[in-house]
């Protein structure tokens, strides 16, 4: 059985480059949601020079577009979006200093070679486990980009937020490639 790595945001060149493709993580911490709309006026503000909703050097970047919270609840069922629909986005982020992100699934060449140049990961969470992740999600707060409804840009506050490294900083992934 593997020691689970504790993460807590926001992460340094050591804690990236000390993960290997296939350790488990438990993130503690603030993180951020963000998918491809969200991403896309991220790369769109970084293009014209205007700042952007969250520091990005060190942070996490979580794909997801929650449901509604229930009565009581801080977010609905919370469960990670396919990492591709990110790709075309990534690498700039990356490049700027987001040090993770997580989602599901495989991710492109270009996404890749960024995580080895910019020293990055990429986490994967388990998908169709929306509503048992989301019990890791302490605090929710929309920071962002509110017209895009569940897409908007969230300040997520997790408790031992499970993920493994899907990809890590030296081009290692658990994937078959």
């Amino acid at each position: 059985m593997s020691k689970i790595r504790k993460l807590q945001p926001p992460l340094t060149d050591t804690d990236v480059h000390t993960l290997k493709a296939g350790d488990e993580v438990s993130i503690t911490g603030v993180i951020y949601s963000a998918r491809d709309m969200a991403h896309k006026r991220l790369c769109e503000a970084m293009d014209a020079g205007k700042p952007l909703p969250f520091e990005l050097d060190g942070a996490i970047i979580y794909f997801v577009g929650p449901t509604p919270a229930k009565p009581g609840k801080v977010i609905g069922a919370a469960g990670p979006t396919t990492s591709s629909r990110m790709d075309a986005f990534s690498p700039k982020l990356v490049s700027a200093g987001l040090k993770a992100m997580i989602g599901k699934g495989y991710r492109n060449d270009e996404v890749r070679e960024a995580l080895k140049q910019y020293g990055a990961v990429h986490l994967s969470a388990v998908g169709g486990a929306g509503a048992l992740l989301s019990r890791h999600i302490v605090a929710a707060q929309v920071i962002a980009y509110e017209d895009l409804g569940t897409e908007a840009v969230r300040k997520l506050e997790v408790v031992d937020f499970p993920a493994i490294v899907a990809y890590d900083s030296y081009g290692n992934s658990i994937y078959r490639l």
